[in-house]
């Protein structure tokens, strides 16, 4: 009888890897060394088994710096270009995963590409917009203050009728259940407004206010005091206190997604704010109103993981 020592193939394309021939053949295999700046195993930002608790998005430069300072980011790169920035924070109770990414432009469109990023690197448990806005009440969104938002009103569907007869049709959505309890939570701790102090260290740093309330959201930059937008959000809910160009887009991602058979990650959107949404808008604040709403989203961590 012949005993075949060989590989025997049939039909193409056939490859082989890591073989050995002959009486005592063996193999001896290396593990590859990892590129500097990566993490093996369950570090790896889309390995299985990871548990990224929340996903940030942020739209401007500042807002991503303000992100990674107060919350001691690393940078990440996926294979496919992405970047990404990455770490935790630990509370008495847990240790909270954090990753956080920046989109391409401003508006709802590329707010839920970034999303859709977060989600398919990194499935996080939460999603929150965190940066800049600009206010429109002139007590509680004063410059410098933050605003807390579980509810959202999107304000661009509109029907057009003869005579310049603009009827505006809001679409009103608020974040699921257990954010708005983590939320409420933070105020009866902290009171309403939660009043933050300057740090005694910092001469530049000051002490702002936190408000709990409603956010306008469409495709408009608006720096007109009597914008028409302005007067239609005040008349929609009082209790709409500032406006941006992305929340409406978040909340519309996650009511999509709500149809898939894995939990769907609740959201909530914090907004430091810049400018008044009048003939006075800049970006002289931006700096100021980011790193207050990053130290804001610092603060409610405990409460929302």
């Amino acid at each position: 009888m012949t005993t075949n020592r060989g590989i025997s193939n049939r039909g193409d394309n056939n490859n082989f890897s890591g073989n050995a021939i002959g009486d005592h053949a063996q193999v001896s295999m290396t593990t590859p060394s990892r590129a500097a700046g990566t993490l093996a195993g369950s570090e790896a930002g889309n390995q299985r088994g990871t548990t990224w608790d929340i996903g940030v998005v942020t739209i401007l430069s500042e807002e991503l710096r303000a992100v990674i300072r107060e919350l001691k980011l690393e940078r990440h790169k996926e294979p496919g270009g992405l970047y990404f920035y990455r770490g935790s924070y630990t509370t008495p109770e847990s240790t909270i995963r954090i990753v956080a990414t920046q989109s391409q432009s401003q508006g709802q469109r590329s707010t839920m590409a970034a999303l859709e990023n977060l989600r398919r690197h990194y499935a996080p448990q939460l999603w929150a917009l965190v940066g800049v806005g600009g206010g429109i009440h002139d007590e509680h969104a004063r410059i410098g203050n933050v605003i807390v938002s579980t509810d959202i009103v999107y304000y661009e569907n509109r029907k057009i009728n003869p005579l310049g007869d603009v009827r505006r049709r809001g679409e009103h959505r608020q974040a699921p259940a257990p954010v708005v309890h983590a939320v409420n939570a933070f105020f009866a701790d902290h009171g309403t407004p939660a009043r933050i102090n300057g740090q005694p260290s910092d001469p530049a740093s000051a002490g702002f206010e936190v408000y709990p309330g409603v956010i306008g959201s469409g495709e408009a930059v608006i720096a007109d005091r009597d914008s028409e937008i302005r007067s239609y959000l005040t008349n929609y809910h009082e209790k709409v206190l500032a406006v941006d160009m992305e929340a409406g887009g978040l909340s519309q991602y996650w009511q999509e997604n709500s149809v898939h058979g894995v939990v769907n990650p609740g959201w909530i959107v914090i907004r430091g704010v810049s400018d008044n949404a009048d003939e006075e808008k800049g970006h002289g604040h931006h700096e100021l109103a980011a790193q207050n709403a990053a130290k804001i989203l610092r603060r409610l961590l405990p409460y929302l993981c």
